[in-house]
Order: structure tokens, then C-alpha cells, then sequence
């Protein structure tokens, strides 16, 4: 199995379970008298097994984004590099956005609002980034569909 393919499974496991635990939720209780539309224990017994094979799946996902390189990177350290890239735009492009922001003014007399930075010069670093992670994205997508899960 391809690590992309593991991938895809692990995210459709990760939303059996949140279906298994809102149908969990859903036939906790019943008007006395009433039977659940759905049997809890049961429910419990296919919860339990689809997290025995998550957990499984994620730790193979984990032991070949580990032991998997690119040159002289693992996947892990890939994985990494774009978390950290993705955070690094975000709050940059919230500032960007507030430095970019005007102030408008009633008369001349009121106090002029600037901002504290060449707005300019900072989008093109943002620029330089986001093209980094997209890089690191790419790279990521093509080891995930040409490495076979450990």
C-alpha cells in the first residue's frame, strides 16, 4: 500500500469514529419504555475496533514519515518544515492585512496613523514563503504517492 493511499484511510477512519461517537451520543438515552435506535454496545464494539486499526495505521504512517528520505530530509522533518511555514504565513498575513489597513481621518488635526513597516517589502517576503511551502507541499505529495507504507 502507497503511503498516500494509508493516508486517505486513516482520514476516513478518523471520520467513522466522530460518526461512531455522535451515533454513540444520539442513543445514549431513550424515554423509558423505549429502546435506542441503535445498540450502544454495539456501537462501542465497531468504535473499538476502527481505533485498533487507527492506531495501527498511524503508527506505520508515522515509522515510514520517519525512516523515509529525500535527499538527506525525512518526511518528518518535510512535515515539519510546512507546519511551521503554514504558521509563519498566517500570522504574516495578519499583520500584513492590519498594517495594510487605513485609517481614516475627520480633519488634519487629527493624529496620523502609520504603519511600522515597508508593507511592500514584507508581502514579497510572505510571497517567497508561500512558494517555499507550496515547494515543501509538492515534495511532500510526491514522496506520500511513491513510497510503499513500512
Amino acid at each position: 500500500m502507497k503511503l498516500a493511499s494509508a493516508l486517505s484511510e486513516r482520514a476516513d477512519l478518523q471520520k467513522k469514529i466522530a460518526e461512531l461517537s455522535e451515533r454513540l451520543n444520539n442513543n445514549a438515552k431513550v424515554q423509558e419504555g423505549e429502546e435506542p435506535a441503535e445498540d450502544p454496545r454495539e456501537l462501542m464494539k465497531e468504535l473499538d475496533s476502527s481505533l485498533v486499526k487507527l492506531e495501527e495505521l498511524i503508527y506505520r504512517i508515522n515509522n515510514t514519515n520517519s525512516l523515509t528520505k529525500s535527499g538527506s530530509v525525512t518526511i518528518t522533518q518535510l512535515i515539519a518544515r510546512r507546519d511551521c511555514l503554514k504558521e509563519r504565513l498566517r500570522v504574516m498575513r495578519n499583520f500584513l492585512n492590519t498594517c495594510s489597513q487605513s485609517v481614516s481621518r475627520y480633519s488634519k488635526t487629527e493624529i496620523r496613523i502609520r504603519s511600522t513597516v515597508k508593507v511592500s517589502e514584507l508581502q514579497k517576503e510572505a510571497d517567497a514563503y508561500a512558494k517555499q511551502l507550496r515547494e515543501t507541499d509538492e515534495k511532500i505529495q510526491e514522496l506520500n504517492w511513491m513510497t510503499e507504507l513500512i
